[in-house]
């Protein structure tokens, strides 16, 4: 058993949960989910940010304690994680005495290494993104990019660790590492970034200016900048759990990859003597029906609500069918029916309701044991007739090998095309052979025919929610429950020496054998788009 550390980004709490937010979590999860039935202990971690200027000015704007602000935001995200099915181990908030300790003493640390040092600085700052801006950072035409907001131009003595030290040890780590961040066209961003000079990086904000922040150990009159708090998270998480250090991955927005955990973040475990996390997953942005997703216009996607109103299960299929990973993706409502009623209604939730319905009609709700095992099939006695099973039976074969190394690449989109593809061969094969014609005939030969697709069918679906485990959870456990089934806990662990999987959970068999299964399930009812 291998240990696995995945965190998401925490969420800043200056505004409610979006879908941006969810998706982060839900692929996370999906993530965690394959490493746990691949036989690792996994440990994931999500949570919230709840320092920075903006949250001590919300928090002014309502007539509250920042703390209180905090409280009732911070509930809202990790209500959506139970909403969302989201298994994660932890939940952190930069606001809980464990955090406060953890930065201060690296905090210490690094100012007792002689990284950390303090100067007097004159230049531009965005409240907006908490963060000092140079000309760089300018259009051509010298207006600041809209992401900054207001940028107002300071004078103030502040702290700054020596980021600009460890340039060339990033620079070559990349180049040792070319896996570092997925997908790879998002390392040479990186990699593009640090072509220029770094300046080190001013890590306090003077006290009169901002309140709501972590006390430097050494200068109470200045709190921590929220970047070196809020990414201190992952090692404050695992801190007495040093198993699970280095993180092996940390699955963030691409816009927050460079340079918060592309640069500050391995540079700042370099400094304290720490490994840097073995991977960063920077996953794409969404848009909302083809435009910039906007709460002010109406154009949003409240993801609890949707999760209400047409399923968990159905909002986790769609956004991980939908997105490619690294690339954005539109959350189109027309998408979401199209595809909620063709692949989860027509195509699997057809396919459930098939098996249970003519198990009960013709085998009194008893899944029979097949005529002829595989090898018999195989014979040149039996081949012919038992062809369309042979072909079910190696369609399944291929789409476990296919999901398995589609899942380890990161490629559930395409892993998820080939499932339901290998679902759609499974109604192909129930309109070919029939069942409801050979339950009218009393041949044995016609019989024995009727047992065995009975017996295929039911085990084609029993493979199929063991594949969808990741992504579907409730589904899949649904399935195994209409097919009185409980799975084993893991399909591993692990690849052997030539690459074949040691998973007997989606070895095809004969499990089901004599299980009593439910009457119905409908577990996608065909829904329509809500009129406007």
């Amino acid at each position: 058993m291998k240990n696995f550390y995945i965190t998401t980004a925490i969420d800043y709490v200056n505004g409610s949960p979006h879908l941006g937010h969810a998706y982060e979590k839900v692929l996370a999860d999906v993530i965690a989910r394959f490493r746990r039935l691949m036989g690792d202990k996994v440990f994931f971690l999500t949570g919230v940010d709840e320092h920075g200027q903006k949250v001590q000015q919300s928090a002014r704007a309502r007539g509250i304690p920042p703390q209180q602000f905090c409280d009732e935001v911070s509930a809202e995200f990790r209500a959506l994680c139970v909403k969302l099915d989201i298994s994660n181990d932890d939940f952190i908030r930069t606001t809980e005495p464990r955090h406060k300790t953890v930065v201060r003493a690296l905090l210490q640390k690094l100012f007792d290494q002689g990284e950390i040092y303090r100067a007097e600085y004159r230049g531009f700052y965005s409240t907006r993104q908490e963060q000092f801006l140079q000309d760089k950072d300018r259009h051509p035409d010298g207006s600041w990019p809209e992401i900054y907001g207001e940028v107002t131009e300071i004078t103030e003595s502040n702290y700054f660790f020596r980021l600009s030290k460890y340039q060339a040890w990033l620079v070559g780590f990349l180049k040792e590492n070319e896996h570092f961040v997925f997908p790879r066209h998002r390392q040479q961003q990186v990699i593009e970034f640090l072509a220029e000079p770094l300046n080190d990086l001013c890590i306090s904000r003077p006290k009169e200016r901002l309140e709501w922040g972590i006390p430097l150990p050494f200068d109470e009159g200045y709190v921590t900048y929220v970047w070196f708090d809020a990414l201190v998270n992952y090692y404050t998480a695992v801190v007495d759990k040093p198993e699970f250090w280095p993180a092996n991955l940390h699955v963030i927005g691409k816009d927050i990859l460079v340079p918060p955990h592309a640069v500050y973040w391995p540079i700042m475990l370099h400094a304290l003597g720490l490994p840097p996390p073995k991977q960063v997953l920077a996953h794409g942005w969404w848009s909302i029906n083809g435009k910039k997703m906007s709460k002010s216009t109406g154009n949003f996607v409240e993801p609890a609500a949707f999760a209400d109103n047409y399923g968990v299960d159905a909002l986790r299929y769609f956004m991980i069918r939908e997105m490619s990973i690294g690339q954005d993706s539109d959350f189109s409502e027309a998408q979401f029916h199209a595809r909620y009623n063709a692949e989860l209604a027509n195509n699997l939730g057809n396919l459930v309701n098939r098996v249970l319905n003519m198990t009960n009609r013709f085998a009194a709700g008893v899944i029979p044991a097949p005529e002829l095992t595989v090898d018999e099939m195989l014979s040149e006695e039996f081949k012919g007739k038992y062809e369309d099973e042979m072909v079910l039976r190696l369609s399944w074969g291929l789409v476990c090998t296919q999901l398995i190394g589609a899942y380890e690449k990161f490629e559930f989109h395409s892993a998820l095309a080939s499932l339901f593809g290998t679902f759609a061969v499974t109604n192909t094969y129930i309109e070919k052979r029939a069942p409801w014609k050979l339950g009218k005939s009393t041949t044995p030969a016609d019989q024995a025919l009727l047992r065995t697709s009975l017996a295929m069918m039911a085990e084609s679906l029993r493979i199929g929610a063991n594949l969808l485990r990741p992504i579907m959870p409730g589904t899949a456990d649904k399935i195994f429950a209409a097919l009185g089934y409980t799975p084993q806990v893991t399909w591993g662990p692990g690849l052997d020496e030539n690459q074949k999987m040691r998973m007997k959970e989606l070895e095809w068999g004969t499990r089901l054998t004599s299980n009593k299964v439910a009457e119905s399930a409908i577990l996608f009812p065909r829904t329509e788009p809500k009129a406007k």
